[in-house]
Parts: C-alpha cells; structure tokens; sequence
C-alpha cells in the first residue's frame, strides 16, 4: 500500500512539474523544427517574415541561372505551386546571379511572376547565404505559418504530399 502511494506520488509530482515548465522556445537554423531565418532585406526593398500565422505556407527556393539543375527545378516548383491554391502557399525564389540583367533575362525567359523573384547581389559572401547553409549547393525549405521548417529540398512531385502531411 505504501508502495503505491509513493509511486502516485511520485507520478503527480512528475506531471504537475511538466505542465508548469514553459515551452522551449525553438532556435533559428536551416533544418526542420528550426526557425527559419528571417529575410531582411531583398533587392527590392521587401523584408520577409515567415511567421503570419495564416496557415499559408511558404516554399523558399535558393537557385541561380548559371547551375541549370536549381534553375530547372524553379520553374518546376513555381509550375507545381501554381497548380495549387494560392491561399495554401506562396514561393519565394531567390537567385545568386551576380547580373541584374541576367537575373532579369532569366526570370522573364522562364515565364516566372517577378513579384516573387528576388536577387542576393552578394552572392556567397550574404548573411542570407549563410544562414541557410547554401554552401552545400542550392536548395528550398517548405516553411509553415509560425516560421518553422517541415521540410527541406522538396521536389515538385512531392510538395502536394508534404503539405498534408503537416
């Protein structure tokens, strides 16, 4: 008998101090369950905030025109986010083209909305290119509307899938 009450006790001091201790808060990182790094300045102006609470994803997308397999793989995400509703998604492309004419070529060559095509003119040297750890070449992260990664380097045949699977 004593046995079992020191066991409940046990287990109601271990409940009551979890449901006092606060959230951890999550860190900012270029992994999933991270915090994806704010975007404070683009070449337009435009700072990016992904925490909106909104329930709209966003699909950031790293790529330049001179490697063709990031370049391809832009066009094929912006056709498979068109596919689906705009209110479900928005994708931000940005490009590490050091030409603001080529930048410009390219995005219009690849029949690409240009509100949402944004050029990091520092190219390696950026912050932004840091933070999210391009180093290992050109990728995209699938954020959702609190700012956290679910999913990185999404192919455009499986971002339907990883966005019900949040």
């Amino acid at each position: 008998m004593k046995v079992r009450a020191y066991v409940l006790l046990v287990f109601a001091g271990i409940l009551t101090m979890s449901a006092s201790t606060k959230k951890a808060s999550l860190s900012e990182g270029n992994t999933p369950g991270n915090l994806a790094p704010r975007i404070e300045s683009m070449d337009n102006g435009r700072e990016v905030r992904f925490q909106n609470h909104s329930g709209k994803y966003t699909l950031l997308n790293f790529w330049a025109a001179y490697d063709a397999e990031s370049r391809a793989r832009n066009i094929q995400l912006w056709n498979e986010v068109n596919k689906l509703n705009s209110s479900e998604i928005e994708m931000i492309s940005i490009s590490y083209d050091k030409s603001p004419s080529v930048f410009s070529e390219t995005v219009k060559a690849d029949g690409l909305n240009q509100e949402n095509q944004f050029r990091d003119e520092q190219g390696a040297e950026s912050e932004l290119y840091k933070k999210y750890g391009l180093k290992k070449g050109f990728r995209n992260f699938l954020i959702d509307d609190k700012g956290v990664i679910v999913a990185v380097n999404v192919s455009p045949k499986n971002l339907p899938e990883e966005l019900r699977k949040d």
